[in-house]
């Protein structure tokens, strides 16, 4: 038996329906989705999101390096994942040691070396001010993005097992495409960044934007690089 009305219910089908529910159908969900007032509401999608953002702030203020990690490992993995299935079309089946690696790397060293060094540069640098927000972004693409270049490709070489040598033609190969290819991105990211996104939640607003460029890094990472041997072998053979 359906519940008895009163001011704040409307009838439908013998049921009362809360009048809140009636104008969010009214005026934010499609006219074309049948029985809507039996699907899952709109609010209440936005109240199990706004849950959730209260979790992750919660777990951030109680556990900020491991939520950060966390948060890193997240962001690294699902850019490989989308790198290996939408972007490289090389006929090769999905790797998953290849995410492990990345997802490790974000785990291990992107969350944790990002935790340090913006709560560094945030302590040395306070503020909000153009010319404050200006020198961040100077210091994070000139100093700190050289950095993380070389710690990315060094992380890759280790746990591929590859050589010094090895590591050393990657950076001579890559970094400076790794580096400047990441000035389009980063320099106008990180000028929002540092003006209006507050400190504890820099990471996760990193992570989030980086989903997109950790493509262009699992690709750049996992490029082979040709050696000199081969590059003159190759050169001959075609003479």
């Amino acid at each position: 038996m359906p519940p008895p009305s009163n001011r704040s219910t409307i009838q439908k089908d013998g049921w009362n329906i809360p009048l809140w529910r009636t104008f969010i159908h009214f005026f934010f969900l499609p006219e074309n989705q049948p029985n809507l007032f039996y699907e899952v509401s709109f609010i209440h999608r936005i109240i199990t999101m706004s849950g959730l953002w209260a979790r992750y702030n919660k777990l951030l203020e109680a556990q900020p390096l491991l939520t950060k990690c966390l948060t890193s490992l997240t962001g690294f993995t699902a850019g490989d994942i989308l790198a290996q299935n939408f972007v490289e079309n090389d006929g090769k089946p999905y790797d998953i040691m290849r995410t492990v690696r990345l997802g490790s790397f974000g785990f291990l060293i992107h969350g944790s070396t990002g935790h340090f060094f913006y709560g560094f540069l945030d302590s040395k640098l306070p503020g909000t001010k153009p010319v404050t927000v200006a020198s961040k972004v100077f210091i994070d693409q000139t100093i700190w993005n050289p950095i993380f270049g070389c710690m990315f490709f060094g992380y890759l070489n280790l746990v591929e097992g590859k050589s010094w040598d090895d590591y050393v033609k990657k950076l001579q190969a890559d970094l400076k495409t790794a580096v400047m290819g990441s000035w389009a991105v980063w320099v106008p990211a990180h000028t929002i960044n540092f003006a209006f996104v507050p400190p504890s939640q820099r990471l996760l607003y990193i992570n989030t934007i980086q989903i997109g460029y950790n493509v262009f890094l699992s690709f750049l990472g996992n490029k082979s690089v040709d050696t000199e041997e081969k590059i003159v072998a190759d050169a001959a053979s075609s003479n």
